[in-house]
C-alpha cells in the first residue's frame, strides 16, 4: 500500500511539473515581446541619435516591466525546481522501501546480481544529476554543497550515500563509496560505523560561476573516488571546476610515480570530500 501511495504522489507531482514548464514557456513568450521593445528603441535612439527625455520615460518602464517579468519567471523556475526535488525525494523512498521488502526493479537490482558495468553506469548517473545549487541573490551555499561540509549535529538518513572507513579483507582500512542503511546505536549490522568514520558526500553540485567559495581549491588536499571503482583515495586538487557541468581534476597520490602523484584524472564534485588526514603517507 506504501509504494502505491507513493506512486500516486509522485504522479500528482509529475502533473504540477508539467504546468509549471507550462507557465514557464508562457510568462518568457510575455518577457520576449517586451524585450523586443527595448531593443527596437535602442534602436530608434541611434538611428535618431539622441536621448530624449521620452525615450528615458518610455526605457525605465520597458526595463521595470522586464525585471518584473524576469522575477516572476525565476519565481516559477524555483517552485520546479522545489518540485523536482520532491519528486526525486519520493523515488529514494520508494526506492528504499522496495529494498525492504525484497522487490527489486530493472534499474536497481540486487547488489549480489549487479554487475560491475552496470554499477559504474548508475555511479556516473548519480554524478550528473546531482542538483545544482542556484541560491537566492546574496544567499550562501548551504552545506553539503560542493566542498562545504556537514554540518556538526547532522545525521546521515537511510539512503544517503557516504565515504565510508572501513575495514579491509586483509585488515587495513580505506574509504568505500557506502550507502546508509539506518542510523542507530546498535553494533550488530553489516558494516556498523561511528560518525567519525563517514563523510556525506556533496548533496549539490556548487556552480563556479556564481559560488566559487563553495569548491576545493587547487593543492587541497582530498579524498576521490578513483575512476571506476567504490573506494576513495588521497588526492590534490590540480584544477578546480570552471563550470557547472565540469568535474575536478585531481592528482591521487601514488609512489609508482616519481613525484609521488599519479598524472591529473577527471573525478565528479559528487564524490570528492575533505580528507581528514593531512600528513601525506
Amino acid at each position: 500500500m506504501a509504494l502505491v501511495s507513493t506512486d500516486t504522489k509522485i504522479a500528482e507531482y509529475l502533473t504540477e511539473l508539467h504546468q509549471l514548464i507550462k507557465q514557464t514557456q508562457e510568462e518568457r513568450s510575455r518577457s520576449e515581446h517586451n524585450l523586443l521593445n527595448i531593443q527596437k528603441t535602442h534602436e530608434r535612439m541611434q538611428t535618431e541619435n539622441k536621448t530624449s527625455p521620452y525615450y528615458r520615460t518610455k526605457l525605465r518602464g520597458l526595463y521595470t516591466t522586464a525585471k518584473a517579468d524576469a522575477e516572476a519567471e525565476c519565481s516559477i523556475l524555483r517552485h520546479a525546481l522545489d518540485k523536482i526535488a520532491e519528486i526525486k525525494s519520493l523515488l529514494e523512498e520508494r526506492r528504499i522501501a522496495a529494498k525492504m521488502a525484497g522487490v527489486y526493479s530493472d534499474s536497481d537490482p540486487p547488489r549480489k546480481t549487479m554487475r560491475r558495468g552496470v554499477l559504474m553506469t548508475l555511479l556516473q548517473q548519480s554524478a550528473m544529476t546531482l542538483p545544482l545549487w542556484i541560491g537566492k541573490p546574496g544567499e550562501s551555499p548551504p552545506p553539503l554543497c560542493g566542498a562545504i561540509p556537514a554540518s556538526s549535529d547532522y545525521v546521515a538518513k537511510p539512503g544517503d550515500k557516504v565515504a565510508a572507513r572501513v575495514k579491509a579483507v586483509d585488515g587495513d582500512e580505506q574509504w568505500i563509496l557506502a550507502e546508509v542503511v539506518s542510523y542507530s546505536h546498535s553494533t550488530n549490522k553489516r558494516h556498523t560505523l561511528s560518525r567519525r568514520r563517514i563523510i556525506p558526500l556533496p548533496q549539490w553540485k556548487a556552480n563556479p560561476e556564481t559560488d566559487p567559495e563553495a569548491l576545493f581549491s587547487k593543492d587541497h588536499l582530498v579524498l576521490a573516488l578513483y575512476p571506476q571503482t567504490t573506494c576513495f583515495y588521497r588526492a590534490l586538487i590540480h584544477t578546480p571546476p570552471h563550470r557547472p557541468q565540469d568535474d575536478y581534476s585531481v592528482l591521487f597520490e601514488d609512489t609508482s610515480y616519481a613525484d609521488g602523484y599519479s598524472p591529473p584524472l577527471n573525478v565528479a564534485q559528487r564524490y570528492v570530500v575533505a580528507c581528514k588526514e593531512n600528513k601525506k603517507k
